[in-house]
C-alpha cells in the first residue's frame, strides 16, 4: 500500500518534534480516521507543548524539511503567548499543519497523559485518546455548531464505543457542561 502525502508529512513532522523533545498529539480529522471512520481532511492538527526557546530550532528544522516551507516565528511566539495556533505549510505537498499550543491554567481533560500511539510507516505517532477526541469535538461543536463535529463524535462512538472509558467521558462531559449537546443531538453511549 502506498503512503499518502499526508502520512509522509506527518511522519516527518513527528520525527522533528521527537528530535526537539516537543510533546504533541494528533487530533482533528486525522484522529477521527484513527478512532472512527476514515474521512477526508485537508490539514493535520497537532496539539503541542512548546516554549518560546524552542521556536527558533523548530523553524530552522522545518527549513531542512523543505527549503520553501513556510513558518512564521513571530506567529509561533504569539501562539505560545496566547495559547493559540500557528501553522507550517509544506509547499511540496500543499498541505498545512496546524499546531495548537496546549492551553494552561484552565479546566481541561488530561489529554497529554491519555494520548495513545499508533505506528505509521514504522514511526510511533501519538494521537489524542478517543475519549478526549470526543470531548474536543463536543467543545468545537459548542463554538461552531457544525454538524461535522457531531458526525465525527457518532463515528468514534460507533467504531471505538466498546473500548471507551465511559466513566471518564461522563465525568468530563459534566465538568465541561456539555451534556446538553448529547441530549440535543440524541447521542447515547
Amino acid at each position: 500500500m502506498e503512503t499518502s502525502n499526508q502520512e509522509k508529512l506527518l511522519v516527518n513532522i513527528v520525527k522533528i518534534l521527537d528530535k526537539l523533545n516537543i510533546q504533541y498529539f494528533i487530533t482533528g480529522g486525522f484522529a477521527v480516521s484513527v478512532w472512527g471512520r476514515p474521512r477526508a481532511t485537508f490539514d493535520i492538527d497537532i496539539v503541542v507543548k512548546i516554549i518560546e526557546l524552542q521556536v527558533n530550532k523548530l523553524a530552522k528544522t522545518w527549513k531542512n524539511l523543505s527549503n520553501a516551507g513556510y513558518a512564521d516565528e513571530n506567529m509561533m511566539k504569539k501562539a505560545i503567548e496566547l495559547s493559540g495556533e500557528f501553522n507550517f505549510i509544506d509547499p511540496d505537498s500543499g498541505l498545512k499543519v496546524d499546531f495548537w499550543v496546549n492551553k494552561t491554567g484552565s479546566v481541561n481533560p488530561p489529554e497529554f497523559e491519555n494520548r495513545r500511539f499508533k505506528k505509521i510507516n514504522n514511526q510511533k505517532v501519538f494521537f489524542v485518546s478517543p475519549e478526549d477526541l470526543i470531548l474536543s469535538k463536543l467543545q468545537w461543536y459548542k463554538l461552531s455548531e457544525s454538524d461535522r463535529h457531531i458526525n465525527d463524535i457518532k463515528s468514534v462512538f460507533k467504531i471505538s464505543g466498546d473500548k471507551l472509558d465511559k466513566k471518564y467521558l461522563k465525568c468530563w462531559i459534566n465538568k465541561l457542561n456539555l451534556e446538553y449537546i448529547l441530549k440535543e443531538k440524541n447521542i447515547k453511549f
